[in-house]
């Protein structure tokens, strides 16, 4: 919802969200005790750091979005504190930082302590407590072509030196956020219709933009226009055989005159995300592009009538590898079903993700579908060869009954 100056009204997800979540966490694991560290800043260059976002479960938990801070939960005594962290004169002066009261008031902990008072604390409940959580490495890191946050190994690595057993608990945490609660989704139906309405404009305007990095603008610009934080991902507009790179993020090319154009963006209000891809034609597609574009919204349109609560999701992938095959038949792309190798050039990716606080947000390894889950569904096509690359991408919320497609209203024809 818009304000009467169309900026986004906030949701107020305030510290009972947080505290409500850290009593939630210590009720799924077998010793109630965790200690978690917020991202680092990460050097952008020379003696710069980039712009900081916050790891996703420190945020769940504390509502705390500046670097270096910690939470320490204990259910025997039933308290929370967050640490501090040691900032220089220099930096406060240079950066900011955060007052421990404004800290306390975001976050509802007990209080706040110093790094110092930290350590004397951890000590002293390693006599009571063997076991400790944190959260560990992740599951698919050797799968990065980045370096990850150190934050998170430099918390283990301490911890394991004062405590026996250092456990993992990110798969509890996965868990929690899969199920999102109502001031989640209230976030995020916000952070769709703002993402909606700004293709809207965008569409109305592709006929007067040169550029990749015009339309980018252009969001950019009305994101921010309305108070939501921005893009919540580096957003993909890529014209062409550009749409052929999954990730493609350069957006400076020349728009053609004719062809299409894949457009994958979304913007984060109150901390959760939207993310919705459509693909739109420059002047006037071709027959083989319009075909492409229409065997892309046939199937989108049949996988997202599969989803309901408690389906497999097993099930659901057969059933999205059917669907998709015959799609790529069709275009006579492969002959055979049993082609996985066409099958996987021409549609290579996932087709469906949570979403929430993390555009990838994981769903905790679900067997089957659970109400107020909120995933994606992003059929997509990509020919190299011809200079096609077609994708349509919404955000899906699991009913109680089936389901409610949040960014619906965004049509999906060229």
């Amino acid at each position: 919802m818009l304000d009467t100056y169309g900026k986004v009204v906030p949701v107020s997800i305030g510290k009972e969200f947080y505290t409500t979540n850290r009593h939630k966490l210590l009720d799924k694991l077998d010793s109630g005790f965790v200690v978690l560290s917020a991202y680092m800043s990460m050097q952008r260059g020379n003696d710069a750091s980039f712009r900081f976002e916050q790891e996703a479960n420190f945020w769940y938990l504390t509502g705390i979005n500046k670097p270096d801070w910690w939470v320490i939960i204990d259910s025997v005594s039933n308290k929370s504190w967050l640490v501090e962290p040691d900032i220089s004169e220099t930096h406060l002066v240079f950066d900011g930082g955060l007052s421990n009261e404004e800290a306390v008031k975001i976050s509802g902990v007990n209080g706040v302590i110093s790094r110092e008072e930290a350590m004397i604390m951890l000590s002293k409940l390693s006599k009571k407590h063997k076991t400790i959580h944190t959260i560990g490495e992740h599951p698919h890191q050797e799968h990065f072509n980045f370096v990850v946050n150190p934050a998170q190994q430099k918390m283990r690595s301490m911890l394991e030196g004062i405590f026996d057993n250092v456990k993992d608990c990110r798969l509890e945490l996965a868990k929690m956020r899969a199920i999102k609660q109502p001031a989640e989704i209230k976030a995020m139906r916000r952070a769709i219709k703002l993402t909606t309405e700004a293709f809207g404009i965008v569409k109305q305007n592709l006929p007067r933009l040169k550029y990749e990095y015009e339309v980018e603008a252009e969001f950019s610009y009305y994101f921010r226009k309305r108070g939501a934080t921005g893009h919540a991902y580096d957003p993909i507009v890529a014209s062409g055989k550009n749409a052929c790179t999954l990730h493609y993020s350069d957006n400076n090319a020349e728009l053609n005159q004719n062809g299409l154009i894949l457009i994958d963006v979304g913007t984060r209000v109150d901390g959760y995300t939207a993310d919705i891809t459509r693909t739109f034609s420059l002047g006037t597609p071709s027959e083989r592009e319009r075909s492409v574009h229409k065997a892309v919204e046939k199937a989108h349109r049949n996988i997202i009538k599969l989803l309901k609560p408690g389906l497999l999701i097993s099930d659901y992938q057969s059933k999205v590898d059917e669907i998709m095959k015959k799609a790529l038949i069709d275009l006579k792309l492969m002959t055979s079903t049993r082609d996985d190798k066409k099958y996987r050039r021409y549609f290579p990716h996932a087709i469906s993700h949570g979403l929430g606080i993390d555009v990838h947000d994981s769903l905790g390894s679900p067997v089957k579908f659970l109400p107020n889950m909120v995933i994606t569904v992003e059929p997509g096509i990509y020919i190299p060869e011809e200079g096609i690359g077609v994708r349509i991408e919404d955000d899906i919320l699991i009913t109680g009954t089936g389901h409610e497609n949040l960014s619906g209203t965004l049509a999906t024809e060229l």
